[in-house]
C-alpha cells in the first residue's frame, strides 16, 4: 500500500483527492491534504476523513513516516519551491501540469529529485485517454507512414469570474495563459505523436477577460521529420467549453480525436485497412464529467505500478521538461516576433517571471507575489 499526500488543495486536487480518497486505486490510499488556506484544507481533510495541515513542512514532520508520495497541486508559479522543499524528505514526487514555469526551475527540481534518489512524475494525463492510446498505438506501427502535419485545439470556456477565484490566475509570475496552463497537455501530446520540434512560430491576444496573460493563441511548428504542426488554443469559447482535439495526418491515413477532452474518436481512415478498425470509431470512445477526462485515475495507477514494480514512468522530469521547453519557445515567440529554434536559451519569455506588467486593455500596473502554495 502507498500512502499519498496532496499539497494544495484547489480546482485540480479534487480529481486527485477523489481517486486516491475513495479506493479507486487498488494498492493506494490518501492519507494527509495540506494548503496555506485553512478552509479548503479543512474541507479536503473532513471529506476524505484524513488530517489536514496548512503547512506541507509540519505535515511531513508529523506524517513523514507513514507518507511514500506527495502529489503537489499548487499553482504552477510554485510547483518548483514545493518539490525543492519536498525532495529531500526522500518522498517520490507527483507534479501537476506544466511542472514548472521556467526551464531553470525544471533542471533544479530534476537534480534534487536525483539527488534525493526519489521519482519525479509530471501530470500528462491525456496520454491515458483510450483514444489517444489507439492513435500512439497506430503511429508506432508504421501506419501514417510520413507524417505530413499534426494539429492540437483548445477551445475552452474561462470567464473573468475564474481568473478572479485566486490572485496567482492569469499571471505571468505564477500560472502563464492559455499556452502554460489549459494546453499545455494538448502541447505533450502533439509533441509525443509528432517528435522533436526544431522551431516554432507564435502569436497571441487577450481578447475577452482582463488579465496579464493571453486567453488566445496560435503557434507553427516546424518537427525534425520535417512534418509540420499548429496549436491554435483558447479560454475565449463563449458560452462553454467546446473542444481539446488531436489530428494528425501522413501519407497513408488520417486520424482525429476530438471531444471536449480528447475523448472521442472522430475519423480512422487508413489506405492498409485491418480487421479491427470499421469497430474503432465506436469502441474508442468515452464521455467524460468534465474537461480532465478519466486519464487522471489510469496516470496514477501507471505512478503505483511504476513505484511498486521498479518500472521507468512514462512522463518523467526530463520527459515533462519536453514540453516546458517547447511552451516557453512559444512564449519566446510572442516576444520577440521571430521564429524560435529549439534549443535555445530563453531571454524575452515572460513566463515565470516576477515584475510589473501591464494587465490587458490598461495601462494599469499588477505587482506580482510570491509563490503560493494553495492549489490550482
Amino acid at each position: 500500500m502507498l500512502n499519498f499526500a496532496i499539497v494544495g488543495c484547489g480546482r485540480i486536487a479534487k480529481r486527485h483527492a477523489e481517486i486516491l480518497g475513495s479506493g479507486q486505486i487498488a494498492g493506494a490510499r490518501l492519507v494527509a491534504v495540506s494548503d496555506v488556506i485553512e478552509a479548503r484544507a479543512r474541507a479536503f481533510g473532513e471529506q476524505h476523513s484524513v488530517p489536514h495541515f496548512t503547512d506541507y513542512h509540519r505535515m511531513m514532520h508529523a506524517l513523514g513516516t507513514k507518507i511514500d508520495v506527495v502529489n503537489i497541486a499548487a499553482p504552477s508559479g510554485a510547483h518548483a519551491s514545493v518539490c525543492l522543499d519536498l525532495a529531500p524528505y526522500g518522498k517520490h514526487l507527483v507534479v501537476e501540469k506544466p511542472m514548472a514555469l521556467t526551464l531553470a526551475d525544471a533542471d533544479a527540481m530534476i537534480g534534487a529529485c536525483d539527488k534525493a534518489g526519489v521519482r519525479l512524475f509530471v501530470v500528462q494525463q491525456n496520454r491515458y485517454n483510450l483514444p489517444v492510446l489507439k492513435l500512439r498505438e497506430a503511429l508506432e506501427a508504421g501506419r501514417f507512414g510520413k507524417l505530413v502535419i499534426g494539429t492540437v485545439r483548445v477551445r475552452w470556456c474561462r470567464t473573468q469570474a475564474y481568473y478572479d477565484q485566486d490572485a496567482w490566475r492569469g499571471t505571468w509570475a505564477d500560472d502563464g495563459g492559455v499556452f502554460a496552463n489549459q494546453a499545455s497537455h494538448h502541447v505533450d501530446l502533439l509533441q509525443w505523436m509528432m517528435g522533436s520540434v526544431d522551431s516554432v512560430f507564435a502569436t497571441s491576444a487577450t481578447r475577452l477577460v482582463d488579465i496579464e496573460v493571453e486567453d488566445t493563441g496560435v503557434a507553427v511548428l516546424k518537427f525534425s521529420s520535417g512534418a509540420l504542426g499548429v496549436i491554435e488554443a483558447t479560454t475565449a469559447t463563449r458560452p462553454s467549453d467546446l473542444e481539446g482535439s488531436i489530428s494528425i495526418l501522413g501519407e497513408k491515413g488520417t486520424v482525429e480525436i476530438g471531444g471536449f477532452a480528447v475523448n472521442r474518436m472522430k475519423t480512422w481512415n487508413f489506405s492498409d485497412n485491418l480487421d479491427g478498425d470499421p469497430a474503432v470509431l465506436e469502441k474508442y470512445r468515452e464521455n467524460p464529467p468534465n474537461v480532465y477526462g478519466f486519464g487522471h485515475l489510469r496516470y496514477l495507477q501507471h505512478v503505483v505500478d511504476c513505484i511498486v514494480n521498479d518500472k521507468p514512468g512514462a512522463v518523467d522530469g526530463r520527459e515533462g521538461r519536453q514540453s516546458l521547453e517547447l511552451i516557453t519557445a512559444i512564449y519566446e515567440s510572442i516576444e520577440s516576433g521571430r521564429k524560435v529554434p529549439l534549443h535555445f536559451r530563453p531571454e524575452k519569455s515572460r513566463l515565470g517571471r516576477r515584475e510589473r506588467i501591464p494587465t490587458a486593455g490598461s495601462t494599469a500596473t499588477r505587482l506580482k507575489k510570491p509563490p503560493l502554495t494553495s492549489a490550482s
